[in-house]
C-alpha cells in the first residue's frame, strides 16, 4: 500500500521496482530502480522535526527490502540505503541511519543512529547502535556494537560472506522482474 503521511508526502516508486501489495510505504520515500520490497515490509517517513521538516528515506537501486522489514526514522531524520544492498527478513533500520552500497543486514538485526560502510555484512540478530562501521567490516550474529566498541576487534568481510551477500542481492533482483511480470494476477 502506497499512502501519504499526515504532512501530505507521497512515496515515489520507480516504475521498474516491485512493491509487494502487503507492504506499506508511507510518506517521503524514494524507491529507485529495480528494488524489491517484500511482503509485510513497513517503510514510514512520517515523523517531522521541530520545524516540520522530513528528510527522505531512500532505497538505492537494485537493493532489496525483505519480508517484515521495518524502516522508520526519528524526528524526520534521513535514512539512506545504498545500491545493491540487502535488508533481510524482520530487520529494523531506524534513522538516522546510512547504509552503504553492497551491504548485507541479517535477519532480525537492529540498526539505529549509525553509518554502515560499503560492503559490510551484519549477520542475524546483531545490533548496531550509535556508531560508524567502516567499509568491509563483518559483524557476527548476535553481537551488539556501539560507540564504545573497539572496532579493531571486528573482522573484515571474508570472501565467503561477500559471495553470500552478492548471491542474496542477485536472487532478489531476479525476483523483481518475476513479480513484475505477474503483478496484475494478484
Amino acid at each position: 500500500m502506497i499512502r501519504k503521511n499526515p504532512r501530505g508526502d507521497l512515496p515515489q516508486v520507480h516504475p521498474s521496482a516491485f512493491v509487494d501489495p502487503t507492504a506499506i510505504l508511507c510518506g517521503r520515500i524514494i524507491v529507485e530502480e529495480n528494488v524489491f520490497i517484500g511482503p509485510y515490509a513497513v517503510i514510514r517517513a512520517d515523523e517531522m522535526d521541530s520545524d516540520g521538516h522530513i528528510e527522505p528515506i531512500i532505497i538505492g537501486a537494485h537493493s532489496n527490502i525483505q519480508d517484515g522489514v521495518v524502516i522508520h526514522s526519528k524526528s524526520g531524520a534521513r535514512v539512506v540505503i545504498g545500491q545493491h544492498s540487502s535488508i533481510a527478513h524482520r530487520a529494523i533500520v531506524h534513522g538516522p541511519c546510512a547504509i552503504g552500497n553492497r551491504v548485507f543486514i541479517g535477519f532480525n538485526s537492529v540498526l539505529f543512529n549509525c553509518v554502515i560502510g560499503d560492503q559490510c555484512v551484519v549477520r542475524y540478530n546483531a545490533v548496531v547502535d550509535d556508531c560508524q562501521l567502516p567499509a568491509g567490516f563483518y559483524v557476527p550474529s548476535t553481537l551488539r556494537i556501539d560507540a564504545e566498541t573497539d572496532l579493531s576487534t571486528l573482522p573484515q568481510v571474508s570472501v565467503d560472506a561477500s559471495d553470500f551477500s552478492e548471491d542474496v542481492a542477485r536472487t532478489n533482483n531476479e525476483l523483481v522482474s518475476g513479480y513484475k511480470s505477474i503483478q496484475n494476477e494478484f
